[in-house]
């Protein structure tokens, strides 16, 4: 099998598209590998989409380890990346290299850091410790609050080229792949034909090398905001909801549960069963 480098370069080079999906849980994971999903990404969007926190600076290293482990226990085939979350790998070298380690022992293939030029450094360090690396620029929730707010990126000139040569920067210290999120579809377009990684988009146009979705996202089952480049594939929230009001309606009206969904003793056991009881009431 080769490894998750050679895999993302060989499907550049043959000019075949990458699709990945962020997921966070066991069964998620394993119904993406069930659909050939190429990699999962457990992203630190799972602050909000299953944890219910504001924004994704206020997961832990701690949490998103263990939906890490959830995820790699069902993947036989697909590559796990992980997400570093907030202040995981910004206090430091030494400190980066220790939480990124605990991602590979649990199971990830490689871990994402969201950044460009100035954490370059950073990134060839943990590539040169034997970490591979996907970089992720554009829109970074991480920093949006420091950098705009969550707005697409690229809109003018001068930002443009910041953005390419993030994305350089982060290929010449070696990243097996980046991640462009809500990047103006022209630049992302200049960046991808520029670089030999793969590219993948999300929000960033059709030109990109790949793409990612978030799983609750693409199903429906978040609904406390759809960015605009979100393709709902299904309404499963409106799916559930129906079968939760179904449930609860059969067991008020004692439809559920019927003889089908119980189980019986034989008619002789039941009998010694009410004999003995007699006996016990006596």
């Amino acid at each position: 099998m080769d490894s998750i480098n050679e895999t993302f370069l060989k499907a550049k080079e043959e000019g075949r598209k990458i699709v990945m999906l962020a997921c966070y849980d066991y069964p998620s994971a394993l119904m993406a590998e069930k659909a050939s999903i190429d990699s999962i990404l457990v992203g630190d969007s799972l602050a909000m989409t299953v944890l219910g926190y504001d924004s994704t600076l206020q997961v832990s290293m701690r949490e998103m380890l263990i939906f890490c482990e959830a995820v790699s226990r069902a993947l036989k085939r697909t590559f796990l990346i992980a997400d570093m979350p907030f202040l995981s790998y910004q206090l430091g070298l030494e400190k980066a290299l220790e939480n990124a380690g605990k991602f590979i022992r649990r199971g990830a293939k490689a871990v994402k850091l969201e950044g460009g030029k100035e954490i370059a450094p950073l990134v060839k360090a943990l590539v040169d410790a034997g970490i591979p690396v996907m970089g992720h620029i554009g829109l970074l929730p991480q920093y949006a609050y420091l950098k705009g707010g969550f707005k697409y990126k690229g809109r003018e000139a001068r930002e443009a080229l910041n953005l390419f040569e993030d994305a350089i920067a982060l290929e010449r210290a070696g990243v097996f792949s980046i991640v462009l999120e809500a990047i103006s579809a022209e630049v992302a377009k200049s960046i991808t034909e520029n670089l030999k990684v793969p590219t993948i988009g999300i929000g960033s146009g059709p030109n990109c090398d790949g793409q990612i979705l978030v799983f609750h996202d693409l199903l429906g089952l978040f609904e406390r905001f759809k960015p605009k480049y979100v393709k709902q594939y299904a309404n499963l929230s409106e799916t559930i909801l129906k079968a939760l009001s179904s449930y609860r309606e059969e067991v008020l009206n004692n439809i559920y549960p019927d003889d089908e969904h119980s189980y019986h003793m034989s008619d002789d056991e039941y009998r010694k069963f009410l004999e003995l009881l007699s006996k016990n009431e006596r």
